[in-house]
């Protein structure tokens, strides 16, 4: 009796785990039930509760050389006005195109074998049919084997096409410029969202004010959403507790 009241209790309280845990998880779905997904407000990047500064290991700052009397200003593509983007809240567009194909395959083989025998000949000068077991030439024999065989093969293609805007959020020592861009797109009940960031060098901006992605160093590029379709297409929060619990 006493064992069957421990286990109803260990399943209650299971039970209430699990299901608190699940009403944590879906907080933010059950508050957008009957409406569509909310966008974040248009605001200033850094001031994001995940937004940290970025340091990188840059030589000193260097002022161009400049020339009494002369009109062109140095760095300047532009005989009037550089129009690319220089420094902090200037804008800038972001194109990104990357198309990877990557394949891996993996093959191993491994195995090996051994054998040990151990034997007392005489025991304190002592042998006889009660010491036969020990002192026989193989009182102890082992053997091992073992093998392993592994395969594994690995195929990936990666394609994403994307343009938009972005702000420069910070200006390095060295010149270089700290990227941001953000952007959402609601259709419907589906949120989508895209995001960019990285380092830009001055240099790599092109006349008509636009960087590529594979100018960019450290670029964190992100897309996806959130809405309806997504809500379907990912499991359930009770299965996902269930996946990462469950040993089998």
């Amino acid at each position: 009796m006493i064992q069957s009241c421990r286990k109803g209790l260990s399943m209650m309280a299971l039970v209430t785990f699990l299901t608190g845990l699940t009403g944590c998880m879906g907080a933010g779905m059950m508050s957008e039930l009957g409406h569509l997904p909310r966008m974040t407000r248009t605001a200033d990047p850094t001031q994001a509760p995940d937004y940290r500064p970025v340091t990188m290991p840059s030589p000193p700052l260097q002022a161009p050389p400049t020339e009494a009397g002369s009109l062109w200003r140095p760095g300047s593509r532009a005989f009037f006005k550089d129009q690319r983007a220089a420094q902090a809240g200037d804008l800038l567009t972001v194109k990104i195109q990357v198309a990877d194909t990557a394949n891996v395959t993996n093959n191993t083989t491994a195995s090996g074998s051994g054998a040990e025998v151990f034997g007392i000949p005489s025991l304190f000068g002592f042998k006889g049919n009660a010491l036969s077991h020990l002192t026989s030439a193989d009182a102890l024999q082992t053997n091992s084997s073992s093998s392993n065989n592994g395969a594994g093969t690995i195929r990936r293609i990666d394609t994403v096409t994307l343009t938009l805007a972005g702000v420069i959020t910070q200006v390095l020592p060295n010149g270089n410029f700290v990227v941001v861009a953000r952007q959402e797109v609601r259709v419907n009940g589906e949120l989508r969202q895209i995001m960019v960031s990285g380092v830009v060098r001055p240099q790599d901006i092109s006349e008509d004010n636009v960087v590529t992605h594979d100018r960019i160093a450290e670029a964190r590029i992100s897309y996806g959403g959130r809405g309806q379709l997504s809500q379907y297409q990912q499991p359930r929060y009770g299965q996902k507790v269930l996946d990462s619990v469950l040993p089998f």
